[in-house]
């Protein structure tokens, strides 16, 4: 039985060759878990023994892993040819199990497409059209290599912190074969994964890195964005006083009651590049990587606003920078492709295959990352040629055809 198990599992790394890499995702963070699987063996640093089908429960013991009360010592990984399911989501890949300060880390060893089979339809609803969600697993491709951290325990998290990974529940068939159809496609700049950035909606232009996080960053700038309309495109909130008072505290900073917002610059994408605070016992000025923490603390969706007192007008979802979905929607129901998608919102870019990233396999190597051999192609590509090109000519939405070539 475990003889045709493991079999199974040498065939599922065959079949999954192209996937390239192995991938670490922190699915929680908790003193204990209940987890379901197969047949499977347990992995330990003391050994490995195999394992029936059933429901096992994963506790923080003093020091070690405990297995259904028995420790296992300080780690514990869960290996089985029809992945796992955690607290009943279900997941591709081995479940690692690692005791630290007393609590468990829950992390999901995953091939990297396989991977993305559960971040895609987190991400883009299945409505959308088949160009934004190739673009999509194209950037969540590129995120994922442009995370990796050989140093710590994983490389991702599975919540908005890094992107949304629902695994295999979440999948579905339109989703997956947008990330067959781009199969190691990334996007790159100077041979390396970009800051692959993206969010919900820009509320009808995009903004530049340096207006939110204060970083200049050459591809990802401020653009018109006319095609971005989601449902809450516009919204209103009201302010309270004590409210942004907590806000700045947050900061550092105290100004006592406050008695007003006011914006003094406004930056292309209409995003405040400095933010005048008034209270009882001073005032404050705040440069655009402040503004933007506090504005999006105090719970507002977007920072493209305006203000009318304590009354706040916004335009967008999201930290507005790289891609908008809702902007890209728009732009494939007027006929452009992934690649016209990619290039408008990331100019200067290229799509590339790992292959011509400088030195990222070797580095992985390296740092111990199991990695399959690069297919050149295969029956999901479309007959893609994988290697390093110019983004196809993209036309700008405002009608001036502009070209986004790296030239």
């Amino acid at each position: 039985m475990m003889r045709l198990l493991w079999m199974g599992l040498l065939l599922l790394g065959f079949a999954q060759a192209q996937a390239d890499l192995l991938l670490r995702v922190l699915l929680a963070e908790a003193p204990s878990a209940s987890l379901r699987l197969g047949p499977h063996r347990q992995q330990t640093a003391y050994g490995a023994r195999d394992g029936g089908a059933g429901l096992l429960r994963v506790t923080a013991g003093p020091g070690e892993v405990l297995v259904d009360g028995l420790g296992v010592g300080p780690w514990v990984e869960f290996v089985a040819a029809e992945g796992f399911a955690l607290e009943g989501r279900s997941y591709r890949g081995n479940l690692l199990v690692v005791w630290q300060a007393g609590r468990l880390l829950l992390i999901n060893r995953v091939w990297l497409e396989d991977y993305l089979l559960g971040v895609v339809p987190a991400e883009v609803p299945a409505s959308f059209p088949d160009a934004v969600l190739q673009a999509q697993a194209i950037l969540a491709r590129t995120f994922a290599l442009y995370r990796l951290n050989p140093k710590g325990l994983y490389d991702l998290c599975a919540t908005e912190r890094c992107q949304v990974y629902l695994g295999r529940s979440a999948e579905n068939p339109r989703h997956t074969g947008a990330v067959y159809t781009t199969r190691s496609l990334i996007v790159s700049f100077n041979q390396k994964p970009i800051t692959a950035v993206y969010h919900a909606d820009s509320g009808g232009y995009t903004a530049a890195s340096a207006e939110v996080w204060g970083n200049t960053v050459p591809y990802l700038i401020a653009r018109p964005d006319p095609f971005a309309v989601s449902p809450n495109s516009s919204w209103s909130r009201t302010l309270a006083p004590e409210a942004v008072a907590r806000g700045l505290a947050g900061l550092g900073m105290q100004v006592g009651l406050v008695q007003a917002v006011t914006p003094l610059l406004v930056s292309e994408s209409g995003r405040p590049l400095r933010l005048r605070i008034v209270g009882s016992s001073g005032s404050v000025e705040l440069d655009a990587p402040q503004s933007t923490r506090l504005l999006r603390g105090l719970g507002l969706p977007s920072t493209r606003v305006r203000f009318e007192g304590w009354q706040v007008f916004g335009q967008g979802s999201g930290h507005g920078v790289g891609m908008s979905q809702w902007g890209a929607r728009g732009l494939a129901l007027q006929g452009w492709d992934f690649r016209q998608i990619l290039g408008y919102y990331y100019p200067g870019t290229f799509l590339s295959s790992f292959e011509v990233v400088a030195g990222l396999r070797e580095q992985l190597r390296l740092a111990g990352y199991p990695l399959w051999p690069l297919y050149r192609a295969d029956a999901f590509s479309g007959g893609l040629k994988l290697h390093r090109i110019k983004w196809a000519e993209a036309w700008d939405p405002m009608g001036a055809g502009e070209g986004q070539g790296n030239h």
